[in-house]
This record gives structure tokens, C-alpha cells and sequence, in this order.
């Protein structure tokens, strides 16, 4: 496995787009190019940070205390702690609200990926997406389990995403093809804008 360091060491850009996970940096890669654009020639680098808890690092390494690249940043509502405390320690600001984060560059998922692409693409296009796939059969199995059998479908849709290894990096790429035009989720439209 690869450490922090090892991650960082090869980068070469202008702007590091800062993610927590292999399925925002697909999602972001796979609009990116959906709209005709070639980051790595931009030089924009989205760099999956192996979970939100890591961004202090991360910062420190190419923001102003490191290489002072342009960055900007995709996150889960529920760690947008992590990234504030982090963009606050390297003198990005103080007492950072969510609005200041987006001036920063940095944007929220308002729950995480996964929901913000279910909702883009909705539920109808969801099923059509993991029917494509060939796992509408495993969906089914799954729903009918006793822990999802009350919930919304749009949560089983959810929890299905990430019950199996690279699932999620898989259907981040699918759903983000399966959007109509216009459809894309706030927070990707607005990291991909201002990179």
C-alpha cells in the first residue's frame, strides 16, 4: 500500500483538486471529459487522499506551507470539519463558514458522492444504470434483505453502491455517463469551474 508521501511525491501540477476517495477523483475525471476537457494537459491533478481525515497532510504538502499550488477540494457534508480545520491551520482562513469554502474552491457533497449522483441521475436511470451493468439481479437480492427492506429506495440505492470492493469507483464512472445534459450535481459542476 501506498503511504501519504509516496502519493504525493510524483505530482506535478499547477492546481491539485483534493478528494476523499478513488470514486470522487473517477466522478470528477469522467465530467471532466464528458465536457471535452484534458486536465493532465491543463495541469489540474485530482489527488484521492484515502479518506478526509488525511487533508491536513495533503495541505500542508501543496498548500502555501508546501508547494503553494492552486487547490480546490471535494468533500462529505459530514467531514467538512476535517477540510475546514485543515484549510484553517495552513492561514486559509478562520472560522471557515461553508459558503468561504467554496470561495476557497472547496465543495460540499451534500451527503456524500453517491447521493448527489442518485439524485442527478434518478432513481429510474439509477436502476437502468445497474441493470447495464449486469447487477440489477444483485440489487434485487439486496433490497430484500431485512435491514433494507423499509428504507427508501434511494438508500438502498445508496448502501448498494459501496457493498463491494470498487463498486463505488465503477458506478461513479457509469452514473456520471448516465447524466442528461445540464444534470450534473452542483458540487462537481462548481470544483470543475473553478479548476
Amino acid at each position: 500500500m501506498r503511504t501519504i508521501d509516496d502519493q504525493v511525491a510524483g505530482v506535478d501540477a499547477r492546481t491539485v483538486v483534493l478528494v476523499e476517495g478513488v470514486s470522487d477523483r473517477v466522478a470528477l475525471e469522467t465530467l471532466a471529459a464528458r465536457r471535452g476537457r484534458d486536465l493532465d494537459a491543463e495541469g489540474v491533478r485530482i489527488v484521492s487522499m484515502g479518506g478526509a481525515t488525511n487533508v491536513g497532510h495533503f495541505l500542508d504538502v501543496f498548500g502555501p506551507p508546501g508547494r503553494g499550488l492552486r487547490l480546490a477540494g471535494l468533500y462529505d457534508a459530514a467531514e467538512e470539519r476535517w477540510f475546514r480545520r485543515g484549510l484553517e491551520r495552513v492561514g486559509l482562513g478562520a472560522n471557515l463558514s461553508r459558503d468561504e469554502l467554496a470561495a476557497l474552491g472547496f465543495h460540499v457533497c451534500v451527503a456524500d458522492l453517491e447521493d448527489e449522483l442518485i439524485r442527478a441521475v434518478g432513481v429510474a436511470g439509477v436502476r437502468e444504470v445497474i441493470a447495464a451493468e449486469g447487477d440489477l439481479r444483485a440489487f434485487r437480492i439486496f433490497g430484500r434483505q431485512p435491514a433494507q427492506q423499509d428504507r427508501p429506495v434511494e438508500a438502498q440505492l445508496r448502501r448498494f453502491l459501496g457493498t463491494q470492493s470498487g463498486r463505488k469507483s465503477a458506478y461513479a464512472r457509469a452514473l456520471v455517463r448516465a447524466l442528461g445534459p445540464d444534470k450534473a450535481p452542483r458540487s462537481l459542476d462548481a470544483v470543475l469551474a473553478q479548476v
